[in-house]
C-alpha cells in the first residue's frame, strides 16, 4: 500500500498533478443513491430497463421526460413504496430490500407531492409536526418552536393554529415544504436527508412557478440534504436543479448538468425543450 501511495505521488508532482493526487486519496463520501442495473417490471415491456444512477451528497438532480415514461415510478422506488423487479437500489449506501413501512430504521426520505396532501382536520402546527408527535420524545413547546422555525423558513409566519381550508393554494404548497424541513431528532445531526419534489410547480403561474423554484432549492439547503425533482416544466427543472437526466423507453437517454441542458443537440432533450413533434419520443399511447 506504502509503494501505491508513493507511485501514485511521484506521477502527480506538478500542480494538475497534484489536485489529482488529492482527489485520489481523499476519501470519498458514499453516494445517496445508486441504481445498479436496476428494472421495473410490471407488463410486456419494462418501465425502467437496467438503468444505472448515481446522486452525490448535496446534489440537486432533475429527472425529465414525457407523461408515462416512468418519472413516478423513480420517485415511488426512492421513496421506498416499490421496490424494483431486479437489480439493485441503494440509499445511503445501504440495499433497500424491502418497503419502507417494512423497514424498522427506514431512511430519511421525504416525498413533497404535487398537492400539498395536509390534513384538513389539523392544524398548520399539527400538519408540520406531525413525525416529531408521533415518534420524538420532545415537549410540546419544542415542537411549536421546530414548527415555527421551519414554517419562517418558508416565509409563513402566524398561521400555525390556522386549518389547511383557511390558506391559500400556495400557502397549502409551502406548509408542505416546511413539513419536509421536520427533521427527527431520533436521527442524529448526521443524517442528509434526500428530498423528492412530484412535479412541484404543475398547474402555476409564472410567477408562482419562481416563488416555488426558489423554495426548492432554499428547502434542500436549508435540510442540508440533497434532491430530486420531477417536472415537465422548464425553468423549474433549469432553477432547481444541477444535474438533468432524461428518461424515455426504459432508459436514462441523457444525462448532463443544466448548462449542458440548454445547449446540447441531444435528439431527446432538443425534442423535450421545443415541444416539437418530430423526434425520436412519441406520445404515450392511453
Amino acid at each position: 500500500m506504502f509503494r501505491q501511495f508513493i507511485e501514485l505521488y511521484g506521477a502527480c508532482r506538478n500542480t494538475a498533478g497534484y489536485l489529482c493526487f488529492l482527489a485520489q486519496t481523499v476519501p470519498q463520501p458514499e453516494p445517496v443513491v445508486e441504481m445498479r442495473d436496476l428494472t421495473m417490471q410490471w407488463g410486456p415491456r419494462p418501465v425502467l430497463d437496467r438503468v444505472n444512477l448515481t446522486l452525490r451528497p448535496g446534489e440537486r438532480l432533475a429527472v425529465v421526460g414525457p407523461s408515462g415514461a416512468g418519472k413516478s415510478t423513480v420517485l415511488r422506488l426512492l421513496a421506498g413504496l416499490q421496490l424494483p423487479t431486479s437489480g439493485e437500489l441503494r440509499l445511503f449506501d445501504k440495499p433497500q430490500d424491502y418497503l419502507r413501512l417494512d423497514q424498522t430504521e427506514p431512511p430519511d426520505v421525504r416525498l413533497v407531492f404535487q398537492n400539498p396532501a395536509l390534513l384538513a382536520s389539523l392544524t398548520v402546527e399539527e400538519n408540520v409536526g406531525f413525525l416529531l408527535r408521533e415518534r420524538a420524545q420532545l415537549s410540546r413547546q419544542e415542537i411549536r418552536d421546530r414548527v415555527n422555525a421551519c414554517l419562517e423558513a418558508v416565509g409563513l409566519y402566524d398561521v400555525a393554529h390556522l386549518y389547511a381550508g383557511e390558506l391559500s393554494g400556495g400557502m397549502q404548497k409551502r406548509v408542505s415544504f416546511a413539513r419536509a424541513l421536520i427533521d427527527d431528532p431520533q436521527r442524529g445531526d448526521q443524517s442528509m436527508p434526500l428530498l423528492l419534489y412530484d412535479e412541484p410547480t404543475a398547474g402555476l403561474d409564472p410567477v408562482a412557478c419562481t416563488r416555488i423554484e426558489d423554495l426548492i432549492v432554499k428547502t434542500t439547503s436549508v435540510a442540508q440534504g440533497c434532491s430530486v425533482v420531477v417536472s415537465h416544466v422548464r425553468s423549474t427543472i433549469e432553477r432547481t436543479a444541477e444535474r438533468v437526466v432524461m428518461l424515455y423507453d426504459g432508459q436514462f437517454q441523457w444525462e448532463g448538468s443544466v448548462d449542458a441542458f440548454r445547449s446540447t443537440d441531444n435528439p431527446y432533450v432538443v425534442q423535450f425543450r421545443t415541444g416539437s413533434l418530430r423526434g425520436p419520443m412519441q406520445p404515450a399511447e392511453h
